[in-house]
């Protein structure tokens, strides 16, 4: 109980500021996490769930008593959806591994042109129908900038999960609006990590990139069909 108690109150001074330890621990997974899903690795789940469940008692400002008072629904809203995407990604990566018997769990490759136009009617259809959910739940203004990067972060991790090379990509869209946003409200420590994570996303994507070229080269007879209940070990 003294460690949970001490992990609830724990502070960082910077400057004439505090930053929240929660917080900076939870972005410190986050940062593991990418870093594993830059190299494939199915150890990049739980290390994200770790650091979503941190981050989830972060933006929930006003009912954990943070040294921040902005709640961001949409914030916290996300670490729960992380929270259920990562454990289908966990899932579906360590099958893809097993079934490859290779030590990266799942091979790189474009979406479909109509999946990709899915996906950008999914992020505006969604951010829509979020914001006025979230104003009226409170969050902090501008209201669609939380919507925004809920659902891009849905997609995204859902993308990532599939193995499309675009979840980078999606990972942009959500920094450059997330980044101002989490300046406004005052969690310094989650905007300097998705500053820092902006350009790491564009080195992720030339990653990727990369391995889905290779990996076209080496299987030239890969047939790109989706299927309702495609096999996770076939690249698409």
């Amino acid at each position: 109980m003294d460690i949970l108690r001490w992990l609830f109150e724990a502070q960082i001074p910077v400057g004439g500021s505090v930053l929240i330890l929660r917080e900076v621990l939870g972005n410190i997974f986050g940062l593991a996490s990418a870093l594993g899903g830059m190299r494939r690795k199915v150890w990049a789940w739980p290390a994200g769930i770790a650091g979503n469940l941190l981050l989830l008692t972060v933006f929930l400002g006003n009912v954990f008593g943070s040294a921040t008072p902005a709640t961001l629904w949409g914030q916290a809203g996300r670490q729960v959806m992380f929270i259920i995407v990562a454990i289908y990604g966990w899932q579906r990566w360590r099958h893809s591994r097993r079934a490859a018997g290779s030590l990266t769990a799942i091979a790189p490759a474009w979406a479909s042109a109509r999946t990709r136009v899915a996906l950008v009617l999914a992020l505006v259809a969604g951010t829509a129908a979020l914001t006025p959910l979230f104003d009226s739940l409170g969050s902090y203004p501008p209201v669609w900038a939380d919507a925004w990067t809920f659902m891009g972060s849905l997609l995204a991790t859902y993308g990532m999960a599939r193995g499309w090379t675009e979840f980078w990509l999606i990972w942009v869209a959500v920094d450059v609006v997330g980044v101002p946003l989490l300046f406004s409200a005052g969690y310094f420590a989650s905007a300097f990590m998705y500053l820092f994570y902006g350009f790491f996303t564009l080195a992720g994507f030339i990653v990727w990139w990369r391995a889905s070229r290779a990996q076209a080269q080496a299987d030239p007879s890969n047939v790109k069909v989706e299927t309702a209940f495609p096999d996770p070990a076939v690249s698409r």
